[in-house]
């Protein structure tokens, strides 16, 4: 068997790994990363954030076309408009292609070793690696675990035939005449809107009695707005049950049992990290539930053994992993580096976006030391002249009433997601509201509106 001892050893190619195998090549550390799941970038780059939001893309670009067809809009008319799905998917394929091999490239630049195979740990800095070629055992100094996570299966509805996960759904051949996704949160939401723009009938299920249950109800009544304008079935507080013969048993908030028909059932009910089947039992690091536990420099309770990403728990976002895969690969080598970050900036491809930073409503109730202002995006020209502000989007603030720190950033509507970069920069560095009202936003802009929010909360936003 090949023999290899290594200062690093990282498990897992996704955002969190593949990041950290570049920073400890750039810092001069001998390192070796393991693929052994979706290939180079995980599951975002592979089967999650990159070809999803294609998908959405793709099927926003449909639905503008379909909008022209007929009397028109904006003065633009079209012929009725056709997909080929397998068309579509093999042009997301492409760009997950080029993507691989520039994470590729990457590596080999910072001199990281890949070796693509199955890792199985034996004590918690050993383990044997199944290739193609026989298998390699690895001994390390420092081990990086950076798994990843992988969709929950339910019981009764177990994944295979037409009851598929959000990986299928992105690679579906055509797009099914009935689709019911199970599960009302940020993947299902997702992927089921941008089915019916492709033309789907689309139902969905979910336990809550509202969608998008993390985020608060000002942000997703927008989005309930659009799911009911273009005629998605909703069914709150509802239970799925098995699934046969096309149809899907459901027990309605009422107790009522259903059946709704559907050619596939896309079950997304949340994702849990990926412990099993490569010899985590054997590395003796203590867990916080389901999660490896980690202090605030990304360390188990093993000595050099760290984790990163999903592994180690809420919010399991690419890029919080990344930033831990970076920080990990600066202490190895000798730095002193905490993960302390103020917020990790989340975001909702629905229809419209939604994007979270920070403090919000539901986290401040009952408090009297907190000024909260709403700006609308239809008081935004740039909004407006991109039919972004009449979906009822906003950006809103909430700031300390003391010393006008930022405690907050939310918005929701068309293309916000592009703002949620300027609101976690602001609250990470410290921002007061002045900082904001200070800074002279470009025209015309949707930022305009994180400004006008900011000049409310002041008392003098100039638009409204």
């Amino acid at each position: 068997m090949q023999q290899i001892k290594t200062k690093v050893l990282i498990i897992g190619a996704g955002t969190g790994g593949y990041v950290a195998g570049i920073r400890c090549g750039q810092l001069g550390l001998d390192t070796v990363l393991v693929d052994g799941g979706d290939g180079l970038g995980g599951t975002c780059l592979n089967v999650g954030c990159i070809p999803s939001k294609a998908i959405i893309h793709a099927a926003s670009k449909f639905e503008t076309v379909a909008k022209a067809a007929g009397d028109g809009t904006l003065g633009i008319t079209a012929s009725e408009p056709a997909i080929d799905l397998s068309k579509t998917v093999a042009w997301k394929d492409g760009i997950v292609r080029k993507l691989n091999a520039g994470v590729a490239a990457l590596l080999k630049k910072a001199r990281v070793k890949v070796i693509k195979g199955w890792a199985t740990f034996s004590d918690a800095k050993t383990c044997t690696v199944r290739t193609d070629d026989g298998d390699i055992r690895i001994t390390a100094e420092h081990v990086i675990l950076a798994t990843g996570s992988e969709p929950v299966e339910l019981p009764f509805l177990p994944f295979g035939g037409d009851v598929i996960s959000s990986t299928e759904a992105l690679s579906l051949p055509s797009v099914p005449k009935k689709l019911v996704v199970v599960g009302g949160g940020y993947i299902g939401l997702e992927l089921g809107i941008a089915y019916r723009k492709l033309g789907a009938e689309v139902a969905i299920v979910e336990m809550a009695d509202r969608i998008l249950p993390l985020y608060d109800k000002a942000l997703t009544d927008p989005v309930m707005k659009w799911l009911e304008t273009h005629g998605v079935e909703l069914y709150l507080g509802a239970r799925a049950g098995g699934f046969g013969d096309g149809k899907l048993n459901v027990t309605s908030r009422d107790g009522e049992p259903l059946q709704l028909d559907a050619d596939k059932v896309l079950v997304t009910v949340g994702r849990r990290p990926r412990t099993k089947g490569w010899g985590l039992e054997n590395m003796g690091v203590a867990m916080a539930g389901p999660f490896v536990k980690t202090d605030n420099r990304c360390a188990t309770s093993m000595k050099n053994v760290w984790a990163v990403g999903d592994l180690t728990g809420e919010p399991m976002l690419a890029h919080k992993g990344s930033r831990q895969g970076e920080i990990v690969a600066e202490i190895i080598s000798g730095k002193d580096r905490v993960f302390d970050p103020v917020t990790v900036a989340a975001v909702c491809f629905t229809e419209p976006e939604i994007v979270s930073a920070g403090l919000g409503p539901d986290d401040v109730k009952g408090r009297n030391d907190v000024i909260t202002a709403v700006f609308p995006l239809a008081a935004i020209g740039r909004a407006l002249a991109i039919e972004a502000g009449e979906d009822g989007g906003f950006v809103r603030v909430l700031a300390s009433k003391s010393d006008h720190r930022l405690l907050g950033v939310q918005a929701v509507g068309q293309h916000v997601a592009e703002l949620s970069n300027s609101f976690a920069q602001m609250l990470e560095m410290g921002a007061v509201l002045e900082d904001v009202a200070g800074t002279i936003h470009v025209h015309p802009t949707l930022g305009e509106a994180f400004h006008e929010a900011s000049l409310r909360a002041l008392g003098h936003a100039i638009h409204i």
